[in-house]
């Protein structure tokens, strides 16, 4: 039996054997993957230790801060309590007490308020005796410490006479008439040396809070307001005390920690991104997986380098004929055999003619089969899209033969222009004509010059005329006052490209995804691999394209030196 005898369909039941660098490469995967896996662990087990150091020092300084905070409002509760047994203030003498309490808190940052029973003020060390004062804005404390008959400590409020956030601490007094209780007040600033006195964990940010989460006092980088309410931490009978607890602040997970007053009932909470929490271990995991895929990539090398050895000048032979069955270029190579060196340049021949023979049919092949794909596509696109917004025949044919004119106004500028591409100026002009309004103020189109290939013009060519539709629609060309603007600039290796319309109303959004949304994000962002934003605005909608360059060069669409130069 001759080679050409060989039965139909032996070769396809013959079974080859693995190469040799298959095994090696096994062989180093087996020993780099169990080791891989064990460092693993440990990285695990090691993160888990420093989780449990980095917890006990979190809290530890929260403690610490909560602490001297208690401290400096006893402090405050102490210095009151002495000065309410002034003999000025048993006495009636209310400027004399005045005066006692002015010098007693001089240089602390607290002043002292006396109100009576209906919680008007008799005096404020903040003002002049004698100024002309109101209520306190604080009589629920007020009231609060007069029921429990002792010192009491309020939340966060804004005074009307400090014109800034204060708190106070309530003091009743009995037998001095008309003063019923005295106050120490301190402006709520006053507490944020307290909280820089401890030093956070690198990204760790605390505040100082209420019993209803108004801020008190915050550390400087957490950019929070005196005032304002924390948003973490609020369901209290869900969150632990004095562990750690995950929440979600403004889309981000972060990390949480408290510490409560026994004494004031207010709370320090520590919070940091999760991210930065977890950052050591994914570090560790990242470099692991680094250092991993480097060795692999290493020892296989190693591997194919032994096995290309062993193969020898046969094994390059054969590659150079499946080469040449797929139709790739094969060049001459040295052999020590010189039969096998002649069969070498005689397929280096053979596979020269044929990439000559087959280039000009990959050409008009790849041409023809690129065009009409795009076409077939687009177009039915177009047609499925339309057809779920359309609520009868005549209105979808409408808006098809619509969409199909702007797909082939895009064509009548490829095929004025040729492969060479078309001018983005020229088809933005082409697509908004049919739109443009009457008064020339109200379209702005302006660019640098850029050419764009066949297949992007086409893309950016439905794009501009499904945002034009839309603007008629819904946004700048339904009135007479909107307005609108086209502008593109090149950006390093990008184009962008920003359409923004503005209206004379405020913006109503309508619901659903449209045929213009599927070409602005999908064709442009994924044939283009465009980074694709909309923002809306109160007067308008925004869209922004980021478009590379690379995506738009007419190059590779440029007349051949065989071709006639296309005419206009």
């Amino acid at each position: 039996m001759t080679d050409n005898d060989v039965p139909r369909g032996a070769a396809a039941t013959h079974r080859r054997g693995w190469p040799i660098a298959a095994y090696l490469i096994a062989l180093v995967l087996a020993i780099l993957i169990p080791a891989l896996a064990v460092a693993l662990v440990l990285l695990n087990s090691t993160h888990d230790a420093q989780q449990r150091v980095l917890a006990a020092l979190t809290n530890t300084t929260v403690q610490a801060m909560g602490q001297s905070i208690d401290r400096e409002v006893n402090g405050m509760a102490t210095t009151l309590r002495v000065l309410s047994t002034s003999q000025s203030l048993e006495a009636g003498d209310l400027e004399g007490f005045h005066e006692r309490a002015l010098s007693a808190l001089a240089g602390t940052g607290s002043y002292l308020i006396a109100v009576d029973d209906e919680f008007a003020q008799l005096l404020n060390t903040r003002v002049e005796y004698g100024a002309e004062l109101g209520s306190t804005s604080d009589p629920e404390t007020a009231q609060s410490a007069i029921e429990r008959g002792v010192a009491t400590i309020s939340p966060l409020f804004f005074g009307q006479i400090a014109q800034t956030y204060v708190f106070n601490v309530w003091l009743p007094v009995s037998n001095v008439e008309p003063v019923r209780l005295v106050t120490m007040t301190q402006n709520a600033r006053n507490l944020v040396p307290a909280l820089k006195s401890r030093q956070m964990p690198q990204g760790w940010h605390a505040a100082l809070v209420d019993t209803s989460n108004a801020v008190i006092a915050s550390t400087a980088e957490s950019g929070l307001e005196i005032g304002s309410i924390l948003p973490i931490r609020q369901n209290r009978e869900a969150l632990p005390e004095d562990g750690w607890a995950q929440e979600k602040w403004n889309g981000e997970r972060v990390v949480t920690a408290e510490w409560r007053s026994g004494y004031t009932g207010w709370r320090i909470i520590a919070w940091a991104s999760a991210a930065q929490v977890e950052k050591p271990l994914q570090d560790s995991i990242m470099q692991l997986g680094f250092w991993g895929a480097l060795i692999a990539m290493l020892a296989s090398g190693v591997a194919a380098l032994i096995a290309r050895r062993i193969g020898g000048s046969v094994q390059g032979l054969r590659l150079d004929a499946a080469r040449l069955g797929r139709g790739e270029a094969v060049y001459p190579r040295s052999y020590p055999i010189a039969e096998i060196a002649e069969v070498s340049q005689a397929l280096a021949t053979a596979s020269e003619q044929r990439q000559t023979a087959d280039r000009d049919i990959r050409f008009l092949m790849r041409e023809l089969a690129h065009r009409s794909k795009n076409q077939m596509a687009v177009i039915a696109a177009m047609a499925k899209q339309t057809a779920r917004g359309a609520s009868d025949i005549s209105s979808y044919v409408t808006a098809l033969e619509r969409r199909i004119m702007g797909l082939a106004r895009s064509t009548d500028l490829l095929l004025a222009h040729g492969r060479a591409g078309v001018m983005l100026s020229d088809l933005a002009d082409q697509q908004l004509a049919p739109f443009r309004p009457p008064e020339a103020s109200r379209l702005e189109i302006a660019g640098p010059d850029v050419r764009v290939n066949p297949q992007g013009a086409q893309i950016l060519g439905m794009a501009l005329h499904e945002l034009a539709i839309n603007a008629t629609r819904h946004g700048a060309f339904t009135e007479s006052d909107g307005r609108l603007e086209l502008h593109w600039r090149i950006d390093g290796e990008m184009l962008s490209m920003r359409w923004r319309e503005y209206l004379g109303r405020e913006l109503v959004l309508g619901e659903g995804t449209g045929f213009g949304t599927v070409v602005l994000r999908t064709m442009v962002g994924g044939a283009l691999g465009a980074q694709v934003e909309r923002e809306i605005h109160h007067d308008g909608v925004e869209w922004m394209f980021e478009v590379p360059l690379s995506a738009l060069d007419p190059e590779f669409a440029a007349e051949r030196p065989d071709e006639p130069a296309a005419t206009g």
